[in-house]
């Protein structure tokens, strides 16, 4: 995959490019990260690349035609998806990572001051956002998105099979996990995981999962596919809860 970043602030993603998981896959060629500054693309002497907002107002607004300049420059693969960093947007989740992670190339625009001027958003194909707070620039949402989406690229995490035990991937959180020592002052890890028992693990795991996010994300429930194990789960929550 091609990810492209049109920012005023490359040197933001030096860190978290190069390190870790994102710096394996860029390595073995399964990830692509271009940086491109949108000051290059400024027509202004001083690369100025905001103005003052008509209508009046605090703050500056990021300009139109470097973007488009940019735009104009690159060599953009018809049909790739141009993501806008806002909090106006479509919260970012796992179900939209993995669409995303499917496309060959994607383009993150990053804000910045009070925003962008609004015809920008004739190149956007997705706005997204990772909740609902503001941040300085769109910078830190890009570097969560390629992270989110980078390590859903078949090859880039080493065990597959971890990706769906993972919160969200089932729409559950993840259930507890625990390694050694067994016991670490005075707390003992649950025995079923010590048994051996793949099935009755399993279950445990799936039971503690849906016990999670029923008190942490309940709104997670609502869509999921019951079986009887799930309906026991649930009615013993039911049932300690009224007991309390």
């Amino acid at each position: 995959m091609l990810i492209r970043v049109l920012t005023i602030f490359p040197e933001m993603f030096t860190g978290t490019l190069q390190n870790s998981i994102l710096k394996r896959a860029q390595e073995q060629g399964l990830l692509t990260i271009e940086l491109i500054n949108i000051r290059d693309f400024s027509s202004d002497k001083h690369k100025k690349v905001d103005d003052y907002p008509f209508g009046g107002g605090a703050g500056m607004v990021m300009k139109p035609d470097p973007f488009f300049a940019c735009f104009d420059a690159l060599d953009v693969t018809a049909g790739a998806r141009v993501l806008l960093m806002t909090p106006q947007g479509e919260t970012l989740t796992q179900k939209k990572a993995q669409e995303l992670s499917q496309e060959k190339e994607i383009i993150l625009i990053c804000g910045h001051y009070e925003g962008i001027d609004e015809r920008v958003k004739a190149l956007v194909t997705d706005e997204i956002s990772l909740g609902d707070f503001v941040l300085t620039g769109g910078e830190i949402a890009a570097m969560a998105v390629i992270d989110c989406v980078g390590r859903l690229i078949p090859g880039v995490v080493g065990t597959p099979s971890s990706l769906e035990e993972e919160s969200f991937h089932m729409g559950l959180l993840e259930y507890p996990q625990y390694t050694r020592p067994r016991i670490f002052r005075g707390w003992d890890v649950p025995e079923v995981l010590l048994s051996g028992n793949h099935q009755e693990i399993k279950r445990w795991r799936r039971a503690q999962a849906i016990t999670r996010t029923f008190f942490r994300r309940p709104d997670l429930l609502a869509d999921l596919p019951w079986d009887e194990d799930d309906r026991r789960t649930i009615d013993k929550i039911l049932t300690a809860e009224s007991d309390q």
